[in-house]
């Protein structure tokens, strides 16, 4: 026991030297970043001052510039009964606004018209060519400038407009803002706030001392870039003594006075439009103090720990006695926790049980999902079986008239004729295949890979299925494919199912109008093929536009949809790796645009060989069934590559 307190009172000098040293650099690192915080929000009020005092000002150079009087009287300056009432009207707006000074220059830089025309230092006959606020505002823009007055002797903040008659600019009219009131507020208050000019010149202060003192060095460039100007006309600059460095991040500026240096944290901010920076100063004493009596406290806690330790040392008995209550404390604690342990493994089963259900629930959730596509599918089907009746009738009477004229022309010896009837029988028989084929296969389930369809072959297909619903709702279709044979990656039959919806829905929306055309375009952006379907219908509103592509939500009436052909269409394209989306034309109606990756030929021919390069140019005719304007009774669908026939 006595080792261990001596060998404590030998380390605790070396702490309290340690905790001097590093300490004083951590507690002043914190102290500067909280005195740089309060700072940084004086600095903000300070801006948000200054710029709200002189955005008061901004706008009225141009609106008193607009004035009748002001445009007659740099048309006619020598006009006295004129200029008279200028410099009244000058005066009276200056006294309202509480400005310094309102003035208006000819081109030539001559003052003609001033609010202080009667004062001992009236601007009338001085001439302020040299000043760039005049310059600018000579050239056409709205000017801003801060100077000394040379004549008044008063700085200000200068706002210039051009004087307009017609398009030609035939003056200047200045307003010049004093900035003294919000100077004399920063007098006395625990931060030190200057305004410094590009050149790094003071222009604005709360201690009369910095005025027109320099924080950057004076040279010879800068000095002529302020004498150009004249802005402070004769005032006396001079360097001000200053010593620059940072320190975690912070900028400290040491300023030397006539008996001592103080050392400041500064904080700047610069503002674009008036052209100057503002700084903010606080004193570094303060925080230097408050770090040294924090690390003065610490010392002093760290002496009265040590001072703790001797005396935990001197009662250890009473700690063995709490060492053996704890154990006592943790051997039950344990025994509690192997109970919670046998619970919580309880409650795992019962979750792993959950789980495997709902595992088996999601199983048969896909299962029926894919029942509903199919239902879909033969819902569709059952709604185009009463057309495609009529479909098939018409061919089957043709078939048997044609019959009935081969067995009358061979009993009379007119084979060649009877031959003639016999082909085109033939035709319609591979008519009713064709259409029953395509039915066939847009019913079976799909278990296709994806791979390399010919568009323009998935596009022929889906025209034989859909043939019977554009010409029952009298609507024509006009395909045009692009100039370039397009290769997707899909299913052809699952990609003829989503044209069939979409080219379905899509005469739904003409069936009765008058425009029942729809168009069919395809193209190649980079690697994706877009098809679009496109029609003049009602389109689609914008409150049923984010839920059209939902399960079971039609627009359709009771019995004519179940709304799923969409849901199942977006889900297809998605399965491919593209995209379904819909809009609204700007002409009207809707357009359905779908996006798929388009197969390179290496990638085709390194499969195999190249996909087929579709050479049909199909033509496909939607003659309206019952009476219908000229113009859709002629109107024709046409699948074509480039230009149309």
């Amino acid at each position: 026991m006595n080792y261990r307190f001596l060998l404590m009172l030998l380390l605790l000098p070396v702490a309290v030297v340690t905790l001097a040293v590093q300490g004083n650099v951590v507690a002043t690192r914190s102290y500067m970043q909280e005195a740089s915080a309060q700072a940084s929000t004086a600095l903000r009020l300070s801006v948000a001052a200054l710029s709200g005092h002189l955005n008061r000002y901004q706008a009225l150079p141009a609106l008193i510039a607009d004035h009748d009087d002001i445009k007659e009287l740099v048309t006619r300056p020598r006009d006295r009964r004129l200029r008279d009432a200028v410099n009244g009207y000058l005066k009276d707006i200056n006294g309202l606004l509480k400005s310094s000074d309102i003035y208006v220059i000819t081109p030539d830089g001559d003052t003609i018209a001033a609010s202080n025309y009667d004062g001992p230092a009236s601007f009338v006959g001085q001439n302020f060519s040299y000043r760039p606020y005049f310059q600018d505002a000579l050239r056409g823009a709205q000017s801003r400038f801060y100077a000394l007055g040379t004549t008044s002797l008063k700085r200000g903040y200068y706002f210039g407009s051009p004087v307009r008659v017609g398009d030609e600019i035939r003056g200047v009219i200045v307003f010049k803002v004093d900035i003294e009131t919000i100077e004399s507020s920063w007098q006395g208050g625990e931060y030190r706030i200057f305004v410094s000019d590009p050149e790094g010149i003071i222009f604005m202060s709360g201690n009369p001392e910095w005025l027109y003192a320099g924080i950057l060095p004076l040279t010879p460039e800068r000095l002529a870039r302020t004498e150009a100007s004249r802005r402070y006309a004769n005032a006396i600059l001079h360097p001000l003594p200053v010593v620059r460095r940072e320190i975690d991040g912070h900028a400290l500026l040491t300023v030397s006075g006539r008996e001592s240096a103080r050392e400041y944290l500064v904080l700047s901010h610069y503002m674009p439009d008036a052209d100057w920076t503002v700084n903010v100063l606080t004193d570094t004493a303060s925080v230097r103090t408050q770090a040294l009596t924090t690390v003065a406290a610490a010392i002093l806690l760290l002496c009265l720990a040590g001072l703790a330790v001797a005396i935990l040392i001197q009662r250890r008995a009473r700690l063995r006695e709490r060492i053996l209550m704890q154990e006592q404390a943790q051997e039950e604690l344990e025994r509690r926790v192997e109970e919670r342990t046998a619970d919580l493994a309880r409650v795992n089963v019962q979750i792993e049980a959950e789980i495997s259900e709902r595992r088996l629930t999601e199983q048969q959730l896909r299962q029926t999902q894919a029942d509903l596509v199919q239902a879909g599918k033969l819902a569709g089907l059952g709604q185009m079986s009463a057309a495609l009746s009529h479909e098939f009738n018409q061919p089957l009477a043709a078939a048997k008239t044609y019959a009935d004229s081969a067995a009358l022309l061979i009993e009379r010896g007119r084979t060649t004729e009877a031959s003639d009837n016999v082909r085109r029988i033939s035709g319609l028989i591979d008519r009713m295949a064709a259409i029953s084929r395509h039915l066939r296969n847009f019913a079976r389930k799909p278990n296709e890979k994806l791979g390399a369809v010919p568009l323009e072959d998935v596009i022929h297909d889906t025209m034989e299925i859909v043939a019977t619903r554009l010409k029952t709702a009298n609507a024509a279709i006009d395909i045009d494919l692009g100039a370039e044979p397009l290769v997707v990656r899909a299913g052809s039959v699952r990609l003829q199912q989503v044209l069939v919806n979409v080219i379905s829905n899509a005469a739904d929306a003409v069936e009765g109008l008058d425009d029942r055309m729809i168009l069919v375009r395809a193209w190649r952006e980079d690697d994706r093929a877009v098809i679009t379907v496109s029609d003049r219908g009602p389109g689609v509103a914008p409150a049923i536009a984010e839920r059209i592509f939902d399960p079971f939500y039609t627009t359709k009436g009771v019995g004519k949809g179940l709304g799923l052909g969409l849901s199942i269409s977006y889900n297809i394209v998605k399965d491919f790796g593209g995209s379904l989306t819909v809009s609204n034309h700007a002409e009207g109606g809707a357009v359905f645009r779908i996006e798929l990756a388009v197969i390179p030929q290496s990638e085709r021919e390194a499969a195999g060989g190249s996909a087929p390069e579709p050479s049909r140019t199909a033509r496909m005719t939607t003659i309206p069934a019952s009476p219908a304007p000229k113009q859709l009774r002629t109107a024709v669908g046409t699948m074509k590559r480039g230009k149309a026939e």
